[in-house]
């Protein structure tokens, strides 16, 4: 077994951190500031974290436009990146000037939210309109603050293309989602042929 310590480094060409804890889904955020400029980032280190109400939330490394605009405006939308989109969410990782639209650079339609003013992007299947619920800086186990924010939010409205909808069920590969892997290039996709399924034990007993 490989085994390092990571406060003394890995010792790799790469830290395989993210390649483990991977493939992850891609928090693709779009804001607005206290001005009404559009912002849009991917995060990979994303996920949703609670059924009822529904809380999803991203990490940034360092206090980034993003973190700003939704702190400001307590609003932000995820949107959902597919195959056919991923070049142009690429695009949007770039360092851009405070106030630059992404939405612009990366040939994208702002389309505006149902219950939050944020702008979602327009050409993805899934948007989540999502409230701020806590913004945490976080500490390591000594209690010392590091320069990264988790940003959570409640999903107060969905959008979903019908076409990804069977029988009023969700088709999770039928959208073709795009999934960060490790490495500094690293994408994943998925397929129906990669499925299977598990029957929990507590509900094989009712």
């Amino acid at each position: 077994m490989y085994f390092y310590q990571p406060s003394q480094g890995h010792g790799l060409p790469h830290d395989p951190l993210n390649a483990i804890v991977g493939p992850r889904p891609i928090g693709w955020i779009s804001s607005v500031d206290a001005e009404g400029r559009h912002n849009l980032a991917p995060y990979s280190f994303f996920n949703c974290f609670n059924y009822h109400p529904p809380i999803i939330g991203f990490a940034s490394s360092g206090w980034k436009d993003s973190v700003q605009n939704i702190v400001e405006t307590k609003e932000f939308v995820w949107n959902l990146t597919t195959r056919s989109l991923a070049v142009a969410m690429n695009e949007t990782s770039a360092t851009l000037p405070h106030g630059d639209d992404e939405f612009t650079r990366a040939g994208l339609t702002a389309a505006p939210g149902r219950v939050v003013n944020a702008p979602r992007v327009a050409e993805s299947p899934v948007n989540f309109e999502c409230r701020l619920s806590q913004c945490i800086q976080l500490t390591g186990a000594d209690g010392t603050a590091v320069d990264t924010w988790l940003v959570l939010g409640e999903v107060v409205g969905i959008h979903i293309d019908e076409s990804l909808l069977e029988n009023g069920i969700y088709q999770t590969a039928r959208a073709q989602p795009v999934l960060r892997a490790g490495g500094p290039s690293a994408y994943y996709t998925i397929d129906e042929s990669h499925r299977f399924d598990l029957i929990r034990p507590d509900a094989r007993r009712s």
